[in-house]
């Protein structure tokens, strides 16, 4: 949905494009709504109350319309004097907000919290959305429209962690945006003064810089530092047999015969069971957020373990988070042939969700395979950014349905919304099924030669024609 989904620079806010603000109390789901609406994991979620502690601001887009986005920690009356001040930091946000998007958990129903937000929010009534989240199912419906009663309006059903009506709800928030204005000059400007539009990001621009971010990411003491380490060519992180070394993300820009890349070191993740509330947590925190400010990541597998279940768990985690993945297969060297035959079928079975990544086999450690690397991100990188002209796009997707229609349903046109992944609009006449939208992504993956980055499909139902 997002075409550029991180925070927000300087640029942005010389924009001054239109402000959604996320509020409500702790724990009804901000974040993740937030997550929904950019297309990946940008903000933190945790299943506890006052996870989001500050202002997090975000750029997104839904239907050519560009807006900014802020995940507020929670609203509340009670709480220490750091929940207190995450409130105040609330307010102020909303009262910069064009939309305030009111979130409410419906299986709970309107709680003394709510009402406690509710009455700040009167102020800014005729701004206020409320989205009714965890509507999981119809059956969940009924309950959701008790929460009518705060007084803003019929509310929005919506399932943030499913994306269930989400598409629906972004429908009525641009609706709600300030019009945009022609300028002098043909190109759209909201009345704040903002450019609207999509705009190209350079490879790897999310931290205001033109150089690819590539996140080394694995369970701890799969040799990932050891790798960052030659590819840096400088002992530039520590390396010990003792897992959980690296206790930070570490960022540095290397020249390659690809261009520059930021590399990033991440602590190895753990089992969640297995992570403490010190500064373990905030070493996870700033892994995670390594892998969402990447270009791609780097899967580094200890090949003489095999394929781990945090393996696969981690793997799920990045390929949420919408980068390209290459899998990499360390300690290769050490590996006797029945084993790598073993290792290879693991990784066929375990990570088939992954079966358009790249696998490499190297040695971190003698620099085996390592020369393999470059070439394979120079290419993922660019498929990254790849952005597909329209004409082409239905060109292609008219082919695809002569030789297997959908049954029942019609693909009337596309378009590209956004890149990084890239990320594509069908427009149909019903919904299609997930069978025949696995056989596109496919198709069209092939056509276009998008190798291992992402390839984002969303449906958008415009009635039969």
């Amino acid at each position: 949905m997002s075409q550029s989904e991180h925070p927000v620079d300087n640029a942005m806010r010389t924009e001054r494009l239109p402000v959604v603000v996320i509020a409500g109390r702790p724990n009804v789901g901000k974040s993740t709504l937030v997550n929904r609406i950019v297309g990946r994991r940008a903000a933190i979620v945790e299943e506890r109350p006052g996870v989001t502690r500050d202002r997090y601001e975000l750029k997104a887009e839904w239907c050519g319309r560009e807006f900014v986005i802020i995940d507020t920690g929670g609203v509340t009356e009670r709480g220490d004097d750091l929940d207190q001040k995450v409130t105040a930091q609330s307010l102020r946000a909303v009262q910069s907000a064009d939309v305030v998007v009111f979130v409410l958990d419906a299986t709970t129903g309107p709680t003394a919290e709510d009402e406690a937000v509710a009455e700040i929010l009167r102020r800014v009534s005729s701004r206020v959305l409320i989205a009714a989240n965890k509507v999981d199912s119809q059956n969940r419906e009924a309950e959701a429209w008790s929460l009518a009663s705060m007084g803003f309006g019929e509310p929005v059903l919506i399932s943030a962690l499913h994306g269930r009506g989400v598409g629906d709800f972004l429908d009525i928030l641009i609706s709600r945006l300030p019009p945009p204005l022609v300028a002098d000059d043909g190109s759209r400007r909201t009345p704040r003064g903002g450019e609207t539009g999509p705009r190209n990001v350079p490879a790897g621009q999310r931290d205001g810089d033109a150089v690819a971010a590539v996140a080394i990411v694995g369970r701890p003491n799969v040799g990932k530092s050891t790798l960052f380490n030659r590819l840096v060519g400088d002992e530039r992180s520590v390396v010990h047999d003792i897992p959980g070394t690296t206790r930070d993300a570490i960022d540095t820009i290397v020249q390659t015969e690809i261009g520059p890349l930021r590399l990033i070191d991440t602590a190895g993740l753990r089992r969640r069971s297995r992570i403490g509330e010190g500064s373990e947590y905030y070493s996870l925190v700033r892994s995670l957020s390594a892998i969402d400010r990447a270009d791609v990541s780097l899967l580094v597998i200890d090949g003489t373990q095999g394929v781990t279940h945090q393996d696969q768990r981690l793997a799920e985690r990045v390929d949420i988070a919408g980068s390209p993945i290459l899998i990499v297969l360390n300690k290769w060297d050490i590996l006797s042939t029945e084993r790598k035959h073993e290792v290879t079928a693991e990784v066929e079975d375990r990570l088939a969700f992954l079966s358009y990544a790249p696998v490499l086999r190297i040695s971190a450690m003698t620099g085996l395979g390592v020369h393999r690397l470059l070439p394979a991100l120079q290419e993922t990188i660019a498929a990254y950014h790849r952005r597909i002209p329209t004409g082409r796009l239905n060109e292609v997707l008219k082919s695809i349905q002569a030789a297997h229609p959908s049954p029942g349903a019609r693909i009337l046109y596309a378009a590209q919304g956004a890149i990084d992944p890239p990320t594509i609009t069908l427009f149909t006449t019903r919904k299609l099924d997930p069978s025949y939208l696995r056989y596109l992504s496919r198709s069209l993956r092939e056509r276009f030669e998008l190798g291992p980055t992402t390839l984002k499909l969303r449906v958008r139902i415009r009635g039969g024609h």
